[in-house]
């Protein structure tokens, strides 16, 4: 790895905020961001695609090691995904990407053929990387580590909030039934299971608003890295 370069590592369950605080820290730095997630969604999305059974761990392997995905932003700076050729940012942020990310991601096959991929996003200046092992498997190197998390009741509202504002319906207890199965496959998988690293900083943003919850992180990095900038 790169060691030279440094990582900032955001872990947590699904709803915590990860995706929205690592953004916004990677956005405060001028660093790159990895949204480790999405790479796990698009090989289900995938998979779907060609039929591939989620179940056929050899198969999803192989998919995983020649995945066909960019990650792109706009003329307005908004984020685009691009599978196989094809814009498919709003078909991966669905619900049913994320269940199903989450049966991919439990195959050690499939994180081993990623493992690297990941690694590759550190590049100059730094990096700020979310998802559930950045701090424990793929970076176990980086300088700053942060394990978010919330209440499964907050991050099930702050879920249907956003999918309201898409314009999607949901039902509020399934999705909390949902990220309450998905915390407990992620925690109970055998390869790289969801966990705060040893050395992380534990951030409950249950009662905190975005603002305040970076503010939160950024107090907690700051001091963990020589010379950072953090300019609003």
């Amino acid at each position: 790895m790169a060691t030279s370069v440094p990582v900032i590592t955001i872990d947590g369950p699904s709803g915590a905020g990860k995706g929205t605080i690592s953004r916004l820290l990677a956005e405060r730095l001028g660093w790159h961001y990895l949204d480790s997630g999405a790479l796990y969604r698009a090989l289900a999305l995938a998979a779907e695609d060609r039929g591939i059974d989620l179940a056929d761990e050899t198969a999803l392997a192989e998919l995983a090691g020649g995945l066909d995905v960019r990650f792109e932003v706009d003329a307005t700076g908004a984020e685009r995904i691009v599978l196989d050729g094809r814009e498919q940012t709003t078909r991966l942020r669905h619900e049913k990407s994320g269940a199903a990310a989450s049966r991919v991601a439990a195959i050690a096959a499939v994180r081993e053929a990623l493992l690297q991929r990941q690694r590759n996003f550190r590049a100059a200046p730094g990096l700020v990387a979310d998802g559930r092992d950045m701090g424990t498997a793929v970076f176990p190197d980086a300088e700053a580590k942060i394990f978010l998390t919330a209440s499964a009741a907050a991050r099930a509202e702050r879920r249907h909030k956003q999918l309201k504002e898409k314009g999607i319906s949901a039902n509020l207890s399934a999705l909390r039934v949902d990220l309450e199965e998905r915390d407990v496959r992620d925690a109970e998988r055998a390869s790289s299971p969801l966990r705060p690293a040893d050395d992380a900083k534990l951030v409950d943003s249950t009662e905190f608003g975005i603002e305040a919850c970076l503010e939160r992180v950024i107090a907690l990095v700051g001091g963990r890295i020589a010379g950072l900038t953090l300019g609003k």
